[in-house]
């Protein structure tokens, strides 16, 4: 399929203006954050990033027993179990748009990176991509994948929303554990596309991912910040 093919199906998806939605919402915050004070939402936080977390571990389950059933993480073949994991999955990143509206009232403007929005409004366009056209065990890999991240993601967000002043030192972690999720999604839809048929369109998406995070890395972690002059 060509690429203006590709977009045409993509802006009749039904989450199309759900994502049109939120990037509306991300322009106009530096608006609100002008005539707004900021607000704490921690308990609510708490909750939210708990129920997020188990809902990965669910997602992260129903993929991968419907994997184990169809006994292949490239086939293009589908099952009753993996169309449930492929719609609450879609669900949940939905969902998760929440993190730009919980910034957003609590003024983290910085927080709304770059980075932050793509994935966030990539995300609910190919999980509804991926519910109604190719709920298969080969993308439900990729998707298992994403989800075992988001349990440690969403855990490590709650223990930060319940004491922030006691975050866990394994952050540095969790970056890396996504950077080494993109490098599979990598390895995983080249093969695909070499020997499986896969669309070549997934390991471009890929490897944005791995950019965009492996920036993220070298920005946090490892480049040198210069001392503030006096």
């Amino acid at each position: 399929m060509n690429l203006w093919g590709v977009i045409e199906i993509f802006v009749g998806l039904q989450s199309f203006p759900v994502m049109v939605g939120y990037l509306i919402m991300v322009f106009l915050a530096s608006f609100y954050h002008k005539i707004t004070k900021p607000l704490s939402l921690r308990m609510l936080m708490i909750v939210y990033n708990s129920l997020c977390s188990i809902a990965s571990v669910g997602t992260c389950i129903a993929f991968g027993y419907g994997m184990y059933n169809v006994r292949s993480v490239f086939a293009l073949d589908s099952s009753d179990v993996l169309k449930h994991a492929f719609l609450i999955y879609w669900i949940m990143k939905n969902i998760e748009l929440l993190d730009t509206v919980f910034m957003i009232l609590r003024h983290k403007h910085r927080q709304i990176s770059f980075l932050h929005v793509y994935h966030h409004s990539s995300m609910v366009l190919l999980s509804d991509f991926a519910y109604q056209y190719s709920p298969y065990a080969g993308i439900a890999f990729l998707l298992s994948l994403n989800s075992f991240v988001h349990i440690w993601l969403y855990y490590y967000y709650s223990i930060t929303a319940y004491d922030s002043s006691q975050s866990p030192s394994w952050k540095k972690r969790i970056t890396q554990l996504q950077i080494a999720q993109f490098v599979i999604a990598i390895v995983h839809t080249t093969l695909g596309y070499q020997a499986h048929g896969f669309c070549v369109y997934s390991m471009f998406y890929s490897w944005s991912m791995m950019a965009l995070f492996s920036n993220f890395y070298y920005q946090a972690f490892i480049r040198k910040r210069k001392p503030k002059s006096i």
